[in-house]
């Protein structure tokens, strides 16, 4: 999830970028859900979020359109990646940029924390990229 207003901000796309810089040409993407249910910290639309995603934080990898991850009208997908790996407090998601990382067969090998830096997961990243 990609909030501007939040204190996740700087040094999450700071390491995304990195990180989608290093793996691109490995097949690795990274997928950018804006949502709007913590504290209201994405307010904007989904095309203000994208232009600011990807002017002011340089971001190569696709932002998406606006979603909701929690409740009854969260995104198949968010539902999708909650089943298959359930978080510290339970299902749902807590915060801003919860992060959940996917092998190409779709199946959610984790998820991390939103505290937990980009930078921090890039030896599972380079683990599931050897044993694809």
């Amino acid at each position: 999830m990609l909030p501007p207003q939040c204190g996740l901000t700087q040094t999450n796309y700071k390491e995304l970028n990195v990180l989608y810089q290093k793996y691109k040409d490995q097949d690795f993407e990274i997928l950018a859900f804006p949502c709007n249910q913590f504290r209201g910290q994405e307010p904007g639309s989904s095309e203000e979020i994208q232009n600011v995603v990807c002017t002011r934080f340089k971001a190569e990898f696709p932002v998406f359109d606006k979603v909701e991850v929690n409740g009854k009208n969260a995104e198949p997908l968010y539902k999708f990646l909650k089943d298959q790996k359930g978080g510290i407090f339970g299902d749902g998601i807590k915060w801003n940029f919860t992060k959940f990382l996917v092998n190409k067969e779709g199946k959610v090998v984790d998820r991390y924390a939103p505290t937990t830096a980009p930078l921090k997961i890039e030896k599972d990243i380079e683990k599931l990229l050897r044993s694809s």
